[in-house]
């Protein structure tokens, strides 16, 4: 009540009675219905256990952590659940910083009751050796921004937190068995916590005598005369109810309000196994980016010798067919060169060569003219090897020549006009090689 108080003096009275004669013709100052929720925002962080809820203006962000403890003497075999909450001076400018004001406390307690007599969270589950190590889970809550209804935004956003958080996997070892090791995250998955159902907060406000109103806003709380927080799960059962304020409410009324608030609870509880439900598929798909691939030998693998073989056998084919490349290569070539020798025989270019239109035929043949005297090479003993190798193959270089085979018509006209070059060619050489032989009998 003293954060209601802080807002009291700062509103006029003009205020106050606009306030109230609104709600009298059923309408809020905020333009919603007496009992309808503003609009609710949840957010996550990339950590595990850390949420950030939004309700109108009112702003909180809460955090969970573990750590291993000591059990309590009567209840070895549980955990230790505890909520604590800081109010910022920047959310109100009622809130002081240091020790926390009774509004902290009550909200704090509100919210501890909830979630402990609806036995929300298994405490079973947090124990590690009995007697010994349990887990003890901390709740903390950050107010933000106060714009009305802390309890209801700050029960979501420890719901949320819950939901979300991951405690660090641990296991028995040592000389005894009785030695705890914990597991990193990256060798070991966390685990969650076992939440059975979502206990969830609805704050109404009374205003005047009969005035009634849900999730009340900030200066709806500075003119109220009471408010009445119910605590209840999806299926309607009620684990919690705290009545603040000196304004009396009848049994007819605190039966509404219930029926009310199981609406309201059901609505809530979908909105946030949705985010959360995001929030799981978005962190898997992190999960499996961070992870590197296994190296579990696969069941259809050939043993370390068929595995030799195999790749002994491709690396020859390799070489085989490398090596076939190269000597394709090399005739290539050869081939290349000898048809570029044969077509400076030819006195132009024939009329089925695609590479010969736009060439200027007077001018090729002056300068074949000018290089007559150059037709025929000086090196008779290379021409001689190189007419050697032609005829030795039965078959003519046009069948070779990839230009040639691109017309059966052309390609034998090519071959004849080959051939009558070779043939001009070779009657010299034999002249010669007979004047040779007839010079060396002489001597």
């Amino acid at each position: 009540m003293e954060q209601r108080l802080g807002n009291t003096w700062r509103m006029t009275v003009n205020e106050k009675k606009f306030i109230e004669s609104a709600l009298e013709s059923e309408l809020r100052v905020d333009g919603r219905r007496p009992f309808d929720y503003r609009t609710l925002t949840i957010k996550f962080a990339r950590e595990d256990g850390s949420s950030e809820v939004q309700l109108g203006q009112t702003h909180v962000m809460s955090f969970v952590t573990s750590q291993l403890v000591q059990p309590y003497r009567d209840r070895p075999n549980e955990g230790t659940l505890s909520v604590f909450t800081e109010f910022s001076p920047m959310a109100d400018p009622s809130f002081e910083a240091g020790r926390p004001s009774e509004s902290a406390v009550e909200l704090g307690r509100i919210i501890d009751r909830g979630l402990r007599e609806s036995r929300a969270v298994d405490t079973e589950s947090l124990c590690v050796v009995s007697g010994k190590w349990v887990w003890s889970i901390r709740l903390d809550l950050h107010i933000l921004d106060n714009g009305g209804n802390l309890v209801d935004a700050a029960n979501i956003a420890a719901l949320a937190a819950l939901l979300t958080f991951r405690r660090p996997e641990c296991t028995l070892g040592g000389d005894d068995g009785q030695e705890v090791i914990l597991h990193p995250p990256e060798v070991r998955e966390p685990l969650p916590l076992i939440i059975h159902h979502l206990p969830i907060a609805v704050t109404f406000a009374f205003i005047g005598e009969e005035l009634m109103v849900i999730d009340p806003t900030h200066h709806e709380e500075a003119v109220m005369g009471g408010r009445m927080s119910v605590t209840l799960n999806a299926n309607g059962d009620v684990y919690a109810i705290q009545k603040a304020g000196g304004h009396g409410v009848m049994q007819g009324v605190v039966m509404q309000c219930l029926r009310i608030a199981s609406v309201k609870t059901g609505d809530i509880t979908s909105k946030i196994k949705t985010v959360v439900e995001s929030y799981k598929t978005e962190r898997a798909l992190r999960m499996v980016k961070r992870h590197a691939p296994s190296n579990a030998a696969d069941v259809n693998e050939p043993d370390q010798k068929a595995k030799q073989i195999l790749e002994g056998q491709k690396l020859k084919s390799e070489e085989c067919s490398v090596s076939q490349s190269d000597d394709m290569d090399v005739e290539q070539d050869r081939i290349n060169k000898r048809s570029k020798k044969n077509r400076s025989f030819t006195g132009r270019p024939s009329s089925w060569d695609p590479y010969s239109e736009g060439v200027n035929t007077d001018e090729l043949e002056a300068t074949l003219a000018s290089r007559g005297s150059v037709a025929v090479p000086m090196n008779l003993d290379n021409l001689g090897d190189n007419i050697r190798d032609e005829t030795k193959s039965d078959e003519p270089l046009s069948d070779v020549n990839p230009v040639s085979s691109s017309t059966d018509t052309a390609g034998k006209e090519m071959s004849i006009s080959r051939e009558k070059t070779l043939q001009d060619a070779v009657k010299p050489k034999n002249k010669r090689e007979k004047k040779k032989s007839s010079k060396i009998a002489a001597v």
